[in-house]
Protein backbone atom coordinates (compact mmCIF):
# COMPACT_ATOMS: atom_id res chain seq x y z
CA UNK A 1 0.00 0.00 0.00
CA UNK A 2 1.05 3.53 -0.92
CA UNK A 3 1.31 6.06 2.33
CA UNK A 4 2.19 10.03 2.36
CA UNK A 5 3.51 11.20 5.54
CA UNK A 6 3.31 15.46 6.27
CA UNK A 7 4.83 15.76 9.39
CA UNK A 8 7.27 18.85 10.32
CA UNK A 9 9.55 17.10 12.83
CA UNK A 10 12.19 15.31 11.08
CA UNK A 11 12.78 12.81 13.98
CA UNK A 12 9.30 11.97 14.29
CA UNK A 13 8.76 11.67 10.22
CA UNK A 14 11.98 9.26 9.64
CA UNK A 15 10.85 7.02 12.99
CA UNK A 16 7.30 6.68 10.87
CA UNK A 17 8.61 5.71 8.02
CA UNK A 18 10.73 3.01 9.70
CA UNK A 19 7.75 1.96 11.38
CA UNK A 20 5.75 1.87 8.54
CA UNK A 21 8.05 -0.02 6.73
CA UNK A 22 7.93 -3.31 8.43
CA UNK A 23 4.41 -3.09 7.71
CA UNK A 24 5.74 -3.26 3.91
CA UNK A 25 3.86 0.42 3.28
CA UNK A 26 5.32 2.46 0.38
CA UNK A 27 6.27 5.56 1.69
CA UNK A 28 5.79 7.97 -2.33
CA UNK A 29 5.98 11.22 -0.48
CA UNK A 30 7.36 12.83 2.56
CA UNK A 31 6.11 16.53 3.36
CA UNK A 32 6.73 18.58 5.86
CA UNK A 33 4.34 21.62 5.29
CA UNK A 34 0.88 23.41 4.55
CA UNK A 35 1.57 24.83 1.18
CA UNK A 36 3.74 21.39 -0.30
CA UNK A 37 1.18 19.04 0.50
CA UNK A 38 -1.13 21.32 -1.70
CA UNK A 39 1.09 21.30 -4.22
CA UNK A 40 1.53 17.04 -3.81
CA UNK A 41 -2.12 16.70 -3.90
CA UNK A 42 -2.45 18.80 -6.93
CA UNK A 43 -0.38 16.71 -8.73
CA UNK A 44 -0.31 13.69 -7.64
CA UNK A 45 -2.65 10.66 -7.31
CA UNK A 46 -3.64 9.96 -3.51
CA UNK A 47 -2.41 7.57 -1.40
CA UNK A 48 -3.94 4.32 0.01
CA UNK A 49 -3.82 5.81 3.64
CA UNK A 50 -2.40 9.20 5.02
CA UNK A 51 -0.45 10.33 7.93
CA UNK A 52 -0.54 13.54 8.87
CA UNK A 53 0.54 15.66 11.61
CA UNK A 54 -1.52 18.60 13.02
CA UNK A 55 1.41 21.13 13.85
CA UNK A 56 2.94 22.25 10.27
CA UNK A 57 5.63 24.70 9.80
CA UNK A 58 3.64 26.94 8.37
CA UNK A 59 0.20 26.35 10.02
CA UNK A 60 -2.78 23.58 11.20
CA UNK A 61 -3.24 20.52 8.43
CA UNK A 62 -6.68 21.78 8.43
CA UNK A 63 -5.41 24.18 5.84
CA UNK A 64 -4.92 21.81 3.54
CA UNK A 65 -8.46 20.53 2.81
CA UNK A 66 -9.31 24.20 1.83
CA UNK A 67 -7.58 23.61 -1.20
CA UNK A 68 -7.90 20.18 -1.93
CA UNK A 69 -10.39 17.23 -1.90
CA UNK A 70 -8.54 14.21 -0.03
CA UNK A 71 -9.83 11.30 -0.63
CA UNK A 72 -7.60 8.73 1.36
CA UNK A 73 -8.22 7.52 4.98
CA UNK A 74 -5.99 9.74 7.54
CA UNK A 75 -4.33 8.89 10.79
CA UNK A 76 -3.66 11.61 12.18
CA UNK A 77 -0.46 12.34 14.68
CA UNK A 78 0.39 15.21 17.03
CA UNK A 79 1.24 15.94 20.27
CA UNK A 80 -2.34 17.56 21.40
CA UNK A 81 -5.15 15.99 21.93
CA UNK A 82 -7.00 19.21 21.14
CA UNK A 83 -8.13 18.93 17.73
CA UNK A 84 -9.71 15.10 18.69
CA UNK A 85 -13.02 16.00 17.41
CA UNK A 86 -12.27 18.47 14.46
CA UNK A 87 -10.02 15.72 13.16
CA UNK A 88 -13.11 13.66 12.51
CA UNK A 89 -14.85 16.12 10.45
CA UNK A 90 -12.45 14.88 7.58
CA UNK A 91 -11.83 11.33 6.34
CA UNK A 92 -10.01 10.56 9.52
CA UNK A 93 -9.59 6.25 10.59
CA UNK A 94 -6.95 6.88 14.18
CA UNK A 95 -5.96 9.75 15.66
CA UNK A 96 -2.52 9.02 17.49
CA UNK A 97 -0.54 10.93 20.31
CA UNK A 98 3.11 10.97 20.04
CA UNK A 99 4.72 9.21 20.93
CA UNK A 100 3.20 6.17 18.79
CA UNK A 101 4.04 2.74 19.17
CA UNK A 102 3.87 -0.03 17.28
CA UNK A 103 0.93 -1.14 18.75
CA UNK A 104 -0.60 1.74 18.43
CA UNK A 105 0.42 2.24 14.54
CA UNK A 106 -0.47 -1.69 13.90
CA UNK A 107 -4.18 -0.76 15.08
CA UNK A 108 -4.39 2.29 12.86
CA UNK A 109 -3.89 0.34 9.98
CA UNK A 110 -6.12 -1.84 10.32
CA UNK A 111 -8.72 0.50 10.45
CA UNK A 112 -7.68 2.56 7.49
CA UNK A 113 -7.57 -1.02 5.70
CA UNK A 114 -11.07 -1.32 6.48
CA UNK A 115 -11.91 2.30 6.01
CA UNK A 116 -13.88 2.06 2.70
CA UNK A 117 -15.88 -1.16 4.08
CA UNK A 118 -17.62 0.28 7.33
CA UNK A 119 -18.20 3.68 7.69
CA UNK A 120 -20.13 2.75 11.29
CA UNK A 121 -16.63 2.66 12.63
CA UNK A 122 -15.96 6.11 12.18
CA UNK A 123 -19.13 7.39 13.81
CA UNK A 124 -18.01 4.89 16.71
CA UNK A 125 -14.68 5.36 17.07
CA UNK A 126 -15.65 9.44 17.37
CA UNK A 127 -17.57 8.70 20.22
CA UNK A 128 -15.38 6.42 21.91
CA UNK A 129 -12.82 9.65 21.66
CA UNK A 130 -15.77 12.30 22.44
CA UNK A 131 -16.31 10.11 25.53
CA UNK A 132 -12.71 9.69 26.52
CA UNK A 133 -10.78 12.12 28.18
CA UNK A 134 -7.29 12.43 26.09
CA UNK A 135 -4.56 13.45 28.26
CA UNK A 136 -1.14 14.08 26.75
CA UNK A 137 1.16 13.10 29.13
CA UNK A 138 4.83 15.04 30.04
CA UNK A 139 7.11 12.94 27.32
CA UNK A 140 10.45 14.63 28.34
CA UNK A 141 12.19 16.59 31.08
CA UNK A 142 14.78 19.42 31.62
CA UNK A 143 17.47 18.95 33.77
CA UNK A 144 20.43 21.44 34.53
CA UNK A 145 23.71 20.44 34.66
CA UNK A 146 25.73 23.43 35.38
CA UNK A 147 25.17 25.98 32.73
CA UNK A 148 24.07 23.27 30.17
CA UNK A 149 20.54 22.06 29.68
CA UNK A 150 20.10 17.98 29.67
CA UNK A 151 16.91 16.33 27.65
CA UNK A 152 15.96 13.32 29.23
CA UNK A 153 13.12 11.04 27.75
CA UNK A 154 10.30 10.06 30.64
CA UNK A 155 10.52 6.50 29.74
CA UNK A 156 14.40 6.44 30.66
CA UNK A 157 13.58 7.67 34.02
CA UNK A 158 13.58 4.71 36.84
CA UNK A 159 11.96 7.05 39.41
CA UNK A 160 10.90 10.25 40.99
CA UNK A 161 11.75 10.83 44.76
CA UNK A 162 11.71 13.70 47.26
CA UNK A 163 14.85 14.43 49.72
CA UNK A 164 15.55 17.53 52.04
CA UNK A 165 12.57 19.56 50.44
CA UNK A 166 13.45 19.31 47.27
CA UNK A 167 12.49 16.92 44.07
CA UNK A 168 14.64 14.83 42.11
CA UNK A 169 14.30 12.70 39.01
CA UNK A 170 16.52 9.45 38.86
CA UNK A 171 17.89 8.13 35.28
CA UNK A 172 20.66 5.43 34.10
CA UNK A 173 22.71 5.58 38.17
CA UNK A 174 22.31 9.49 37.59
CA UNK A 175 20.21 11.95 39.92
CA UNK A 176 18.99 15.21 38.87
CA UNK A 177 16.92 17.91 40.54
CA UNK A 178 13.83 18.99 39.01
CA UNK A 179 10.98 22.11 39.42
CA UNK A 180 8.15 20.16 39.98
CA UNK A 181 6.65 18.88 43.08
CA UNK A 182 5.64 15.55 43.51
CA UNK A 183 2.29 15.78 44.27
CA UNK A 184 2.00 17.56 40.85
CA UNK A 185 4.33 15.66 39.07
CA UNK A 186 1.82 12.56 39.47
CA UNK A 187 -0.76 13.81 37.15
CA UNK A 188 1.49 14.62 34.32
CA UNK A 189 3.09 10.84 34.02
CA UNK A 190 1.04 8.34 32.37
CA UNK A 191 -0.16 6.32 34.90
CA UNK A 192 0.11 3.06 33.06
CA UNK A 193 3.99 3.77 33.32
CA UNK A 194 4.41 5.43 36.98
CA UNK A 195 3.09 4.95 40.04
CA UNK A 196 3.02 6.89 43.23
CA UNK A 197 3.59 4.15 46.28
CA UNK A 198 4.69 6.74 49.01
CA UNK A 199 4.64 10.89 49.90
CA UNK A 200 8.24 10.07 48.62
CA UNK A 201 8.86 8.40 45.43
CA UNK A 202 7.24 7.91 41.97
CA UNK A 203 8.33 4.49 40.64
CA UNK A 204 8.25 3.33 36.76
CA UNK A 205 6.91 0.25 36.23
CA UNK A 206 10.10 -0.86 33.89
CA UNK A 207 12.44 0.11 35.93
CA UNK A 208 10.91 -2.48 38.72
CA UNK A 209 13.61 -5.37 39.04
CA UNK A 210 11.19 -7.13 42.09
CA UNK A 211 8.69 -6.78 44.34
CA UNK A 212 8.90 -8.54 47.69
CA UNK A 213 6.24 -8.55 50.77
CA UNK A 214 6.96 -6.99 53.31
CA UNK A 215 5.67 -5.77 57.54
CA UNK A 216 2.20 -4.91 57.80
CA UNK A 217 0.54 -5.74 54.45
CA UNK A 218 3.40 -3.84 52.71
CA UNK A 219 5.36 -4.18 49.58
CA UNK A 220 9.67 -3.33 49.06
CA UNK A 221 10.39 -2.48 45.63
CA UNK A 222 13.84 -3.24 44.72
CA UNK A 223 14.89 -1.20 41.32
CA UNK A 224 17.15 -2.68 38.38
CA UNK A 225 19.63 -0.05 39.09
CA UNK A 226 20.08 -0.92 42.88
CA UNK A 227 22.21 2.09 44.29
CA UNK A 228 18.85 3.77 45.48
CA UNK A 229 17.38 4.47 48.97
CA UNK A 230 14.85 1.21 50.06
CA UNK A 231 11.26 2.16 48.71
CA UNK A 232 8.35 0.66 50.71
CA UNK A 233 5.04 0.94 49.21
CA UNK A 234 2.70 2.75 51.51
CA UNK A 235 -0.11 0.21 53.56
CA UNK A 236 -2.82 2.52 52.02
CA UNK A 237 -1.19 2.59 48.22
CA UNK A 238 -0.27 -1.69 48.25
CA UNK A 239 -3.99 -2.63 47.13
CA UNK A 240 -3.82 -0.44 44.30
CA UNK A 241 -0.02 -0.97 43.49
CA UNK A 242 -0.78 -4.64 43.33
CA UNK A 243 -3.62 -3.85 41.12
CA UNK A 244 -1.26 -1.61 38.53
CA UNK A 245 1.10 -4.07 38.79
CA UNK A 246 -1.08 -6.71 37.05
CA UNK A 247 -3.09 -4.53 34.89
Amino acid sequence: MKVVIIEDELASSRRLQRMLTTFNYEIVASLVSVKSAVKWFQNNAHPDVLFLDIHLADGLCFEIFKHVKITSPIVFITAFSEYSIKAFDYNSVSYLLKPINKEQLEKAIKKANTFYKNEKELIELKEVIENENLRVYKTEFAVRIGKQIKIIKTESIDCFYSEDNASYLKSSNSNYIINEALSGLETKLNPKQFFKVNRKFIVNREAIETVVSFTNSRFKIELKNRNQAEIIVSRERSKTFKSWLNC
